[in-house]
């Protein structure tokens, strides 16, 4: 539904939106609806005591009334009522004064409808009570005023069985919240289900309509709702009310891995006070992955406080994206444990962080990648933005300086610089070919070889100079023989360095 609004039209002309119904206004107006819009109280009494009809309706069913609870005028709106307005009519889309009025919460024209016998309960075409739109504008007074005059608190819209309560949860009204709990609102009600088929723009040119997959969406509770939305104050409510903290979606999303995964550490840290599952797995990762993914240091710890267990493997991936580069997000990160996580994505407070809440920093990806490959940026390119496609490409990828820190993280952690992964390759390859040269330095410092070669035959620098062979980017394990005229090295310095330190190109 959309709210009352206005905008200009052709011949200044003004187009009204009425609770969603489009009409235009000035040219067609009667003159009661003009001294309305003007907010000119004489002049409505003056034109009622002349005999204009209060009830005269507009093209879309909107009546005197109606405008003057959109333009907010209790006084107005006092004297169409004593001149006979009715205050239950309904414009074409079902919607009285009263939704208006609770739009602009305006709690004192409410209680003036109300009091000339408004329908607490009247409901839009759609099901749209104003006890919902009241609570999703968010005033409680407003809300009190309904509830006292009979509103049905449980009421749920047509669309998706939404009641006011979730509206208010979603909208972040505490105070709403409050008065809905207090007055018997449902705390575990539900939205409905439904099935959705994604369909990608490359499913479609490719026709193979077989990749597309469903997901189910909706079936969210209050507290669910307030979990996306971070609003800890009406979690805190809810869950006082009596709502599950172990609430979740039908895909097995739990509260809190929606909370963490919405970036509402708040919400996550409430949810653990009142005994949330810290390892809930419906979705194949937990609210620990979730809270390394958001960079959210702190309720990783709140996690680990709560013993949430360090060491879980993702298995399934997350449709979260860190920014809008890492399309492949979803696949790369199947196998990682959080630590590897905070790696691959160079938080080095998080890794620490995990370490001490008993992260075994020895495992590796399925690949065999280590956490210190992985802060050295290995399966990383500037196309994909170290998430993971196993390409290397001309420049760098992230700050320098930010790699240097997760790896010296890793390092730090007892990561092993010399450990291989299936194929052969060392975090000094990744460091070289992306020619981070202050990390080839640290590594080469803290004991890293040379001239290991890879499953390839590559060392670091023979590694960093094929990068430069053939076109765009080189996949990781390609066969580089044959291919015609190499080009400079990407990173002329990092090759230099590299000889410099006692590098062969053998």
């Amino acid at each position: 539904m959309r709210r009352f609004s206005l905008f200009r039209g052709f011949a200044g002309a003004c187009c009204v939106v009425v609770m969603g119904v489009a009409v235009l206004a000035d040219v067609g107006d009667s003159p009661l609806v003009r001294a309305i819009r003007r907010k000119d109280a004489e002049a409505v009494r003056a034109l009622l005591k002349q005999r204009a009809n209060p009830n005269t309706p507009q093209a879309d069913g909107s009546t005197p009334l109606h405008w003057a609870a959109h333009v907010n005028d209790l006084t107005i709106a006092a004297l169409l009522i004593r001149g006979g307005a009715r205050a239950n009519a309904a414009n074409d889309n079902g919607f009285t004064p009263l939704h208006l009025a609770c739009t602009n919460r305006s709690p004192s024209i409410v209680e003036r409808l109300l009091t000339a016998g408004a329908d607490a309960n009247a409901a839009s075409l759609n099901g749209e009570t104003v006890l919902m739109t009241c609570a999703r504008a968010g005033d409680a007074k407003a809300v009190k005023a309904l509830l006292v005059h009979g509103a049905r608190v449980n009421d749920k819209e047509k669309a998706h069985d939404q009641t006011a309560l979730m509206w208010a949860a979603a909208q972040s009204h505490p105070e709403v919240v409050q008065v809905l709990t207090e007055t018997g609102a449902d705390v575990r009600a539900r939205s409905r289900s439904y099935a959705q088929t994604v369909v990608g723009e490359e499913t479609q040119r490719a026709g193979r309509e077989e990749l597309n997959y469903t997901v189910v969406r909706g079936g969210s509770t209050p507290l669910l709702f307030t979990s996306r939305v971070g609003d800890v104050e009406s979690a805190r409510v809810l869950l006082k009310a009596g709502a599950d903290p172990n609430d979740s979606l039908p895909d097995g999303t739990s509260a809190l891995v929606l909370a963490a995964h919405s970036g509402r550490g708040g919400v996550g840290e409430l949810l653990l006070e009142h005994g949330a599952d810290p390892d809930a797995f419906g979705t194949g990762y937990t609210a620990l992955h979730a809270a390394v993914l958001k960079s959210d240091v702190k309720l990783v710890k709140a996690l680990l406080a709560h013993r949430a267990k360090p060491n879980v493997r993702m298995i399934k991936g997350t449709p979260m994206r860190r920014d809008t580069t890492d399309f492949n997000l979803p696949f790369t990160l199947i196998g990682s444990t959080p630590y590897l996580l905070a790696a691959r994505f160079l938080e080095p407070e998080i890794m620490r962080a995990l370490a001490a809440g008993g992260a075994d920093v020895h495992e590796t990806m399925p690949n065999g990648a280590t956490a210190l490959m992985l802060a050295a940026g290995m399966g990383s390119s500037p196309t994909d933005d170290r998430r993971g496609i196993a390409t290397i490409d001309f420049g760098k990828v992230e700050p320098e300086s930010e790699v240097l820190e997760g790896v010296k993280a890793a390092a730090e952690l007892g990561d092993d610089p010399n450990a291989v992964n299936q194929a052969g390759d060392t975090a000094l390859h990744a460091a070289a070919v992306l020619g981070h040269n202050s990390v080839v330095q640290f590594l080469v410092d803290h004991g890293a070889q040379l001239n290991v070669k890879n499953k390839r035959g590559q060392t670091p620098l023979t590694a960093l100079l094929n990068s430069g062979r053939g076109r765009g980017a080189v996949s990781a394990g390609a066969d580089l023989t044959g291919i015609d005229t190499p080009r400079p090295s990407p990173f002329p310095e990092t090759a230099a360095l590299l000889r410099k330190l006692g590098a062969s190109e053998q």
